[in-house]
């Protein structure tokens, strides 16, 4: 997975090539999905929910430019798959799950593999966690209709937030980056995720 879906893809941070390497994604997916662990897809985990194909991780990861002091905020935690990646980065991760029985499962897995500078909250993510803040980084893993100016105010100077964002055809992984006042926006490339559902992201159906 490490040499030909991602380093061969452009994921050149050798510090995230070796948390994807050292991270067990099969413990993160179902029974009946553990053969695919490794596929480059996203998988089901239910819920309606997927877990990332391992590039998406990757890229997010390399886009943050970890260098293992931050705390991250991540958005959509799931199965817990790219926290625990996260885990390996930075000093300290607070996930935010809007699901509750994948919330549970998230942190039971993760403390069964000894991972423990993550905490997992179940609550609306696309509201980020205002009185926790601010976030050297911050992670999304579903899509928002706009850029999400809570989760933007919650970043730290010198911050960066990596995030999907509807777009006409496909969803637009999309890096802000802040200087100041100033925010520095950039694209990584198309993707495809669940909509980020909240006050501040999409309506449920």
């Amino acid at each position: 997975m490490v040499e030909l879906q991602l380093r061969r893809r452009g994921i050149g941070d050798e510090r995230v090539l070796a948390a994807m390497g050292e991270v067990p994604r099969e413990a993160f997916v179902t029974e009946g999905q553990r053969r695919r662990a490794y596929a480059d897809s996203a998988l089901p985990i239910g819920e309606g929910q997927t877990i990332s194909q391992p590039w998406i991780v990757a890229a997010i990861c390399q886009a943050l430019e970890l260098t293992g002091s931050e705390r991250v905020l991540e958005i959509g935690t799931g199965s817990g798959y790219s926290a625990a990646v996260l885990a390996w980065l930075a000093a300290t991760v607070i996930g935010v799950e809007r699901h509750p029985a994948l919330a549970e499962s998230a942190q039971r897995v993760l403390a069964q593999l000894g991972v423990g500078n993550v905490e997992v909250i179940c609550a609306d993510g696309s509201r980020g966690l205002p009185e926790r803040a601010p976030f050297e980084a911050i992670a999304v893993h579903a899509t928002a209709p706009a850029p999400p100016q809570a989760l933007l105010a919650q970043l730290a100077d010198r911050g960066r937030l990596v995030v999907p964002i509807a777009a006409e055809g496909a969803d637009l992984l999309t890096v802000f980056a802040r200087h100041g006042d100033e925010l520095r926006r950039s694209e990584i490339g198309p993707c495809r995720f669940v909509p980020l559902i909240g006050k501040e992201g999409f309506r449920p159906d």
